[in-house]
Parts: structure tokens; sequence; C-alpha cells
């Protein structure tokens, strides 16, 4: 939303807008110039917009709940609303077109395409899900109007059912978003829908696992890539200094190509990023500079601290598969150390329906420090709480903290390697941490 907001700007249009909560990004947006409110009050909103709807479009995301009475105001009084991902594909209609979907690593393989395009001389135009530590935004602005447009493809309440992508990538489909797609075999068949809108003579990077259940049919062209399977893939892959090094394999072998941002999910990432950018005509030189200067993006696998105390790492994870690979990726890179991880869940819906996956990853770390569940949009459904966690948690030691109380609980533990994990609002206490594992 954010990207869409700042692109609008850029277009020298008036933008407002309402969050629930102030966070950085929405300090930074401020600054920029637009206006942004943080309560569901009309009285917010301008005299201009609520006068008169002409020339006024209303641009929301599904996360927004229902009986959200500025949003009902506006569809009360027949104005002009569209989906976010409408929107974007308003806007991209007229360029070619990467969609990058799947539950999870579709932020990340969408900032690794925009960099390596742009450090190829391949002008693009990016809609990220999230800042770009290269380009400190999310909106990556194109210099021509023909340039390449990389969206990433949402699939939370069918968004990316509206785009219709030249190349697309498929990263993973496992069970999340239940409350919307009931089951796991109808979140795979809206993917399934996704990839039938690719467009005539275009292309499907799919991760080679899922490619036999969701490619039907023999018409379209795709590839799949994996960490050690498929037409794309990595060979003599290796931990130096903290990076990823590795081969590539694909139309095209590289070696030595060393990816500076850790985890076995992030390779994979950057192969099928590699392998899409190669086929608009990146070379080889270009795309392995490009993989060694990317920096990643913010909240994904992020090192805020490192001393010979404490390291300390922020992720975005909030399904237990995202949870687990990145627990792993911490224990490789940090063999030996303790590891202790502070979870906060993200919708009551999703801690439901993933208690046993939550508690199964988490067991990965050695010590585990639960946060209250960040509701976003959704009313407390009795009974689910963090203590449906942490009773089924196998580590060393395991407990719920208020907030209040965090920078006391990780005084008392003394952790080695400390990670944030959540996407709810755990990000505010980034600062505190941070300065705290600077003063210990």
């Amino acid at each position: 939303m954010s990207a869409l907001a700042r692109w609008f700007k850029h277009n020298g249009k008036d933008v407002s807008g309402y969050d629930r909560t102030e966070t950085r990004l929405t300090s930074q947006l401020q600054a920029e110039g637009l206006v942004v409110h943080f309560d569901d009050d009309m009285g917010l909103i301008s005299k201009t917009i609520k006068g008169s709807k002409e020339g006024v479009l209303i641009v929301y995301t599904p996360a927004i709940p229902k009986n959200h009475f500025g949003m009902n105001w506006f569809k009360d009084n027949d104005y002009l609303l569209m989906k976010r991902s409408e929107v974007l594909g308003l806007i991209t209609q007229n360029m070619k077109n990467v969609a990058i979907a799947g539950t999870h690593g579709k932020t990340t393989t969408s900032s690794m395409i925009v960099h390596l395009l742009k450090t190829a001389g391949i002008d693009c135009t990016g809609f990220l899900g999230g800042i770009s530590a290269n380009y400190n935004t999310n909106m990556v602005l194109n210099d021509k109007p023909e340039s390449i447009a990389v969206i990433e493809a949402d699939e939370f309440d069918r968004s990316f059912l509206t785009l219709h992508p030249d190349i697309a990538v498929v990263t993973s489909t496992d069970a999340d978003h239940l409350d919307i797609y009931g089951d796991k075999e109808s979140l795979k068949d809206s993917f399934k829908q996704f990839i039938k809108q690719i467009n005539n003579g275009g292309h499907l990077f799919v991760k080679n696992e899922l490619a036999d259940e969701l490619v039907e049919g023999d018409l379209l062209s795709y590839t799949g890539y994996g960490l050690n399977e498929g037409k794309v893939k990595s060979t003599n892959l290796r931990i130096e200094e903290a990076a990823f090094v590795f081969d590539y394999n694909g139309e095209e072998n590289i070696e030595g190509v060393r990816l500076n941002v850790p985890g076995y999910h992030n390779v994979e990432n950057m192969l099928v990023a590699m392998a899409v950018c190669s086929n608009l005509g990146a070379d080889a030189e270009s795309l392995k500079r490009g993989v060694s200067s990317y920096k990643g993006v913010k909240r994904r696998f992020e090192f805020i601290h490192k001393s010979d105390n404490v390291t300390y790492i922020d992720d975005y994870a909030h399904h237990p598969i995202e949870i687990e690979v990145l627990l792993r990726s911490v224990r490789d890179l940090f063999p030996g150390k303790k590891i202790t991880a502070i979870f906060q869940p993200h919708l009551f819906t999703r801690t439901r329906d993933f208690a046993a996956g939550f508690s199964e990853s988490l067991s990965l770390a050695d010590e585990v420090i639960l946060l209250d569940i960040y509701p976003a949009r959704e009313l407390p459904i009795e009974g689910v709480t963090s203590e449906l966690l942490l009773k089924n948690i196998n580590a060393d030691k395991k407990t719920i903290s208020t907030k209040e109380n965090l920078i006391n609980q990780i005084q008392l533990w003394k952790p080695e390697v400390l990670l944030t994990i959540g996407a709810g609002d755990i990000d505010k206490l980034i600062e505190p941490i941070k300065t705290h594992c600077h003063e210990s």
C-alpha cells in the first residue's frame, strides 16, 4: 500500500491514508508529504474528499476490517473503490510484467529481481512488499515509460487474480490464510488460476517440487528451480564468513556466486531471481555483481547488531515453515551458540490453525520468549492465546513476556544469538533491544 501511495505522490497526486498504528514507515511517508491518520474518524479526512467524489480513488487492502467506519462510509456513498492489486494491474498494464507469488519469499525475490535488473542496466519499476536495503524504499521508480514492472503478487483474498503477468514466479504454496481459503487445496487452486493468467508467450518459474501439481496441460512454458534440483539449481554450496557461496546452474553456469544475505531460503530465492533476469537479458557478469551487492530487505534476516557478546537478527517470519527455515539457517551460521527467539504470533486464526507447527518450529531455538498475539484485523478467539503455543514448545527455556518486561527478560537470559520474529508491531521493539545490545 505504501509503495502505491509513493507512486501516486511521485505522479503529482494528493495522497492521504489510514493505518492502524504509527510505524517507522508511516513516519517516512509523512516526511515525504503524505497525510496519514491513525484513528477511524471521518473528521480526519479532508473536506475536499468528503465534499466530492470527482477525481477521488479509494485504494484499500483486504486487511481492512469489515467494521471499519471510514471504509464503509466510502462504500455507502458510492466512491470509486479498488483493491491494491487492481490498481497495480492498471498502472502496469502497458509494461512488461514480472509477478512474484508465493506464501513465502515473494518480497525478497521481488527485491532481488529489481536489484539484479538495475545492476544490469535494465530499466524497471518495483512495487515491493518491504523496504529494499539497497534503495531504502519499497517503490523503485523506472526511468522510461516502457520499463519492466516487477510486482509482488499477493495471494491473500485472491488479490493476485487481478494480474496478467508476462513472467510469473511461484515460490511456495504452503497452507496459509485458511480464514480465507478454508483448506490447502483451495489455496492451491487459486495459484493454478494465477498461472493460467500468464499472457500468451509468457513464462513461468516455479519451485521444482510444485511444478507437477500446479502446471496443467503442456502449452505453458515453464522452468523448475530449487536449491539442488530443477533446470535452475545451485551446486557447491558452502558458507564462507557468514555468506553463502555457490555455483549457479541454469541456461549458463556461473561459478563462485557470493550472497551476503544469509539463509538457504535466500539462496533459493536468488536462484530464481537470477533465472528471471537472465531471461530478461542480464549477462553473467552483471548477475554475479548484482548478487554480491544485494543487501536484502528490511526485517528479512536483517542483522541489527553484531558484537563479541551478542548477535541480534530481526525477521518478518510469521508462518511455521518460515520460522523453521530461519532457525535452521541461524543454527548453521552460528554453530555452538545459544539461540534465543522472541516471537509475536500474528492473527488469532493463523495461531489456531498452525499451533502445532509453530511449537515445533520454535523448538529449534534454545530459548523462546512469546509475546501476546498481534490481532491485526481480527477479534480475539476464545482459548487462542500464546499459551497455546508455549505448552508444546520443547526448548531449554520458554516463557511468555509482556512488551514492557521484555528487556528485563533479555537481561536475565543473556542471549548469544537473539532473534525477533513476527509480522505484527514487534518492529517497535527493535530500537530498544538494539540499545540494550549496545550497552551489554
